[in-house]
C-alpha cells in the first residue's frame, strides 16, 4: 500500500504507523510500508536530502532558505501535477546540490498522465552577484519575503546543477510576468551550471537576469518563447549549447507584438534607456540554433534566429545558426548597432542561414547607424562569418527532424570543415575549450546531444 508524506513549512514530517499488540504472541510486528511519494510544500529552512527512491511533488511556491543547501541525488525525480504548477527556488543564500549524472540524470517533470507544458513551474536560482536592476523583483508571482536578487559578488555560488533535465516548466502570472524553464537572478560564477536539458516550456527554455555564471552543455527543446533570454546585465560566458523549435508551438502573445526566438538578448527595458550598468554582455561560443525555416504549420508569433537589442552588447562566436523565421540576426536600437559598429559586439566566425533575410537592422532614431547591408558587411567581413541561401549548404545531418534531430554535420560539409577560432579577447578566457570546430557537436567526436540523459520527441 503506498503511503504519502507531506512536507510542511521549514520540514515538519507527518508519517503514518501502526501499533502492534503486545499482549497477542501470535500476531506479527506491523511493517511499514516504505515511503515512494513525497509532497513538498512551504519553505525549506535546514540542509535537506532528496533521495533516488522517493519522487517527490512539488506543490505551489517551494522556497530554499536561511542559507540551507538541497541536496538531490543523481536519478531523482521531482513532479508537479497541472493545479499548483510547482516552482522551486534556491533564494539567496541557500543553495542546491543537484550533482546527476549521465545514466542518472535529476528530472522535474509533469505528474500528470497526459503531460503538456505548465505542468510544472520550473527551477529558480536566486544569487548575490551583479545585476543592473532593470527588473525590481524576481517575475512569477513569487511571495514578497523572495521577491529580492542580486548583490555586489561576482563569485557568487549557488550549488550545482549537473545533468539535470526540466520538462513541461512555465507558469504564465501576467503578460510578461512569467516563471521559466530555468530562471537564473544574479547568480555567480562560483556556481556550477552544465548539462542542462529545457524540454517542452511554456515560455523561455534559459533566462539570465543579471549575474555572472558561466555554463556548459546546454539543451533547449521545443519551448515556446526564447530558448536563451538574457537581460539585466548578464556577463558570465557559455558554451557547447543548442536550441531547437518545435515550428508550431509558441506561447500566447496576446496583443503583446512578442515573438519567439532562438536568442533574444536585451540591457534594460525601453523607458530605461539602455544605459543601467552592468552591461549585458554574455560571451557565447559553439552554439547550434535550429529555427522553425518556414516548416509546415509555423507559427505566425515565430521571428529571429538572433535578436540582440536594447543596448546589450554580445560575442557570438564559432556557432551555426540556421532557419530564422522572419530573419536570421536582428539589432534592434541604436545603441546596439552602435556597439556592433565599434567592435564591441560580434557574431564571429559562424554559419548562419535563415527563410527570412538573413540581416535586419530595426528600431533605428537614427537609421544611418547601420543598415542591413552594412551589418552584412560587418558580420561576413571584419568577423569572418558566412552565409548560405539554403539550410542544406550548411550541411547538418538531419536538423529539421523535431522528433529525432541530429544536428551532427555530415562529412565534408561546411558545417565540418569551418574552423574554429578563439582569437578575439572575451574569447581567450581559460573556460573556453579551444576547439578547432564550430558549431555545438565535434564532427569527429561522440555526440553528446545524443547521450542518455536527453531526450527528444516530446
Amino acid at each position: 500500500m503506498k503511503k504519502t508524506i507531506y512536507l510542511l513549512g521549514s520540514l515538519a514530517v507527518m508519517a503514518f504507523a501502526s501499533c502492534s499488540k503486545k499482549d497477542d504472541p501470535g500476531t506479527n510486528p506491523p511493517i511499514t510500508p516504505p515511503t515512494t511519494n513525497l509532497d513538498v510544500r512551504g519553505t525549506i529552512t535546514k540542509d535537506t536530502h532528496w533521495t533516488a527512491g522517493i519522487t517527490y511533488r512539488i506543490r505551489g511556491y517551494v522556497y530554499v532558505d536561511n542559507n540551507a543547501t538541497l541536496t538531490i541525488d543523481p536519478g531523482t525525480k521531482i513532479v508537479s501535477n497541472k493545479d499548483s504548477a510547482g516552482v522551486l527556488v534556491i533564494y539567496k543564500g541557500a543553495k542546491i546540490n543537484a550533482a546527476g549524472t549521465a545514466d542518472k540524470p535529476i528530472v522535474f517533470t509533469s505528474a500528470e498522465a497526459s503531460p503538456k507544458p505548465g505542468d510544472l513551474g520550473g527551477v529558480v536560482l536566486v544569487g548575490n552577484a551583479t545585476g543592473n536592476g532593470n527588473h525590481a523583483v524576481l517575475e512569477g508571482g513569487v511571495d514578497v519575503a523572495h521577491q529580492n536578487f542580486g548583490g555586489t559578488n561576482d563569485a557568487d555560488n549557488s550549488g550545482v546543477l549537473q545533468y539535470v533535465r526540466i520538462e513541461y516548466g512555465g507558469k504564465a502570472v501576467n503578460p510578461g510576468d512569467e516563471i521559466n524553464g530555468l530562471s537564473m537572478y544574479a547568480v555567480g560564477s562560483g556556481t556550477t551550471v552544465d548539462h542542462v536539458q529545457v524540454v517542452r516550456g511554456l515560455d523561455d527554455a534559459f533566462e539570465f537576469f543579471g549575474g555572472a555564471f558561466n555554463a556548459k552543455y546546454l539543451i533547449a527543446y521545443n519551448c515556446a518563447d526564447d530558448d536563451y533570454d538574457m537581460d539585466d546585465g548578464y556577463h558570465g560566458k557559455i558554451q557547447f549549447a543548442v536550441s531547437i523549435k518545435d515550428p508550431a508551438f509558441t506561447d500566447n502573445k496576446g496583443t503583446t507584438g512578442d515573438i519567439s526566438n532562438n536568442f533574444e538578448v536585451d540591457n534594460t527595458t525601453d523607458a530605461k534607456g539602455y544605459l543601467l550598468t552592468p552591461i549585458t554582455n554574455p560571451t557565447l561560443s559553439n552554439f547550434t540554433a535550429i529555427g522553425p525555416n518556414n516548416a509546415s504549420g509555423v507559427s505566425a508569433d515565430y521571428g529571429y534566429g538572433m535578436r540582440w537589442r536594447r543596448g546589450s552588447k554580445f560575442t557570438l562566436a564559432n556557432s551555426i545558426v540556421m532557419g530564422g523565421q522572419k530573419a536570421g540576426m536582428d539589432i534592434d536600437n541604436d545603441l546596439t548597432a552602435q556597439y556592433y559598429v565599434d567592435g564591441m559586439s560580434g557574431f564571429k566566425n559562424s554559419l548562419l542561414q535563415s527563410y527570412g533575410d538573413n540581416y535586419k537592422v530595426d528600431k533605428l532614431n537614427v537609421a544611418t547607424v547601420l543598415t542591413a547591408a552594412g551589418l552584412k558587411t560587418l558580420v561576413e567581413g571584419r568577423d569572418a562569418s558566412k552565409t548560405y541561401a539554403a539550410a542544406a549548404d550548411i550541411g547538418l545531418t538531419d536538423p529539421f527532424n523535431n522528433a529525432s534531430p541530429n544536428l551532427a554535420p555530415k562529412a565534408g560539409s561546411a558545417a565540418a570543415t569551418a574552423t574554429a577560432a578563439f582569437t578575439a579577447t572575451a574569447l581567450a578566457d581559460a573556460f573556453f575549450t579551444k576547439t578547432t570546430y564550430v558549431g555545438a557537436i565535434d564532427p569527429a567526436g561522440t555526440d553528446w546531444t545524443k547521450a542518455s540523459w536527453v531526450v527528444y520527441g516530446k
